[in-house]
């Protein structure tokens, strides 16, 4: 059995796998030996669980522009870019200093859970598919290095905590959990199947932590899917608030670590090509019982959220129900192609029709 022959069984079995659908034999035949085994490395993801979505991880922050001939039409479809049409990633956090606030939606919004983050990673390492054990340790502590400056600003001043064995920051057992079931800190990464194919669990835990502002509204982790996600989070309502304290927490933490691998192209580069861009996620929780059928059915709320740019999944994240009363976690599907600005309006906008629908249901 050749790569190729397997990808096109994938091809049949799973179409949505978007790795086996642009994946070009001829292409793959014509690298060298080293390239293929390289782009062997991107895909084995989506090779050894063929329900991926993507299929595929970037080992390096080249192999986007290395390979372009495989991941871009994968990226152009997965973000719905059409052929032809150009790619150019702008960034715009302006807007996010306007009134944006759920409370003019509804005052029953006034205390919802609210979440923005970015993903990030550091152009002088290896992205998280391809680090070593002493990578992964070197990066923490070139990251401890600006936790420590970090800690003494007034208003993002916390602390930081390590999964990395014999640390002098070691969170373990309990203490490790509460956090994650508090919903800051990441799970265990060694049982994801598809991280695991990506070499992006590799070695855990080695080279992983969470910096927590005192407030516990700005959160860093340290040594997931991408180098660093860092994250704002908070109950209420203020929207643009949330934007521009994960904003201004980012530029005094970005202003202590070294160049961010970036392209004017894709924007942030991202392990996962389903990142590119702003690299950012926003959500929120919304009671939708009439839309969810009290919680029992999502598809009806992911068909109507997906004529709104949104994307609907449960409290507990993909794969999961929804909450008690119907709580749902909705956020922007796009990444390319639009600015953070954009993120938040389409945040705002898609939360209001949403409403309007629950409560005319």
């Amino acid at each position: 059995m050749t790569v190729a022959t397997d990808i096109l069984a994938i091809r049949l079995d799973h179409p949505e796998n978007l790795m086996a659908r642009y994946f070009s034999e001829r292409y793959f035949s014509a690298l060298s030996q080293d390239d293929q085994a390289r782009v062997l490395k991107i895909i084995k993801s989506g090779l050894d669980n063929p329900d991926s979505q993507m299929g595929a991880y970037a080992q390096h922050g080249g192999d986007y522009d290395d390979f372009a001939p495989l991941l871009e039409p994968m990226i152009r479809d997965y973000h719905k870019i059409a052929a032809g049409q150009g790619i150019a990633q702008k960034h715009d956090w302006s807007a996010t200093t306007s009134p944006c606030s759920l409370e003019d939606i509804d005052e029953a919004l006034r205390d919802v859970s609210m979440r923005v983050r970015v993903g990030r990673n550091v152009a002088a390492f290896p992205l998280p598919g391809a680090m070593t054990k002493a990578d992964r340790i070197e990066f923490e502590k070139v990251m401890i290095k600006a936790f420590d400056v970090l800690k003494d600003d007034p208003d993002f001043g916390g602390a930081y905590y390590s999964l990395t064995p014999k640390s002098a920051f070691e969170l373990k057992g309990q203490a490790y959990q509460d956090r994650v079931d508090a919903h800051q800190m990441f799970k265990d990464m060694s049982g994801d199947r598809y991280l695991n194919s990506g070499g992006i669990s590799s070695d855990w835990p080695f080279g992983r932590g969470m910096y927590i502002s005192a407030a516990e509204d700005f959160i860093i982790w340290v040594g997931e899917e991408d180098h660093l996600r860092i994250m704002a989070m908070k109950r209420g309502g203020d929207l643009a608030g949330l934007f521009a304290r994960l904003h201004v927490g980012l530029d005094k933490f970005s202003a202590r670590v070294p160049a961010f691998a970036h392209s004017e192209k894709y924007g942030y580069i991202t392990s996962c090509p389903t990142n590119l861009g702003t690299a950012m996620r926003a959500s929120l929780h919304m009671a939708l019982a009439k839309l969810t059928q009290g919680g029992q059915d999502l598809e009806a709320a992911k068909t109507v959220a997906q004529k709104f740019g949104l994307s609907v999944r449960g409290v507990g994240g993909e794969h999961s129900g929804a909450g008690q009363g119907g709580i749902v976690d909705i956020s922007p599907s796009a990444r390319l192609g639009i600015t953070e600005s954009e993120i938040m309006h389409r945040l705002f906008d898609g939360a209001k029709a949403l409403w309007a629908l629950e409560k005319g249901a």
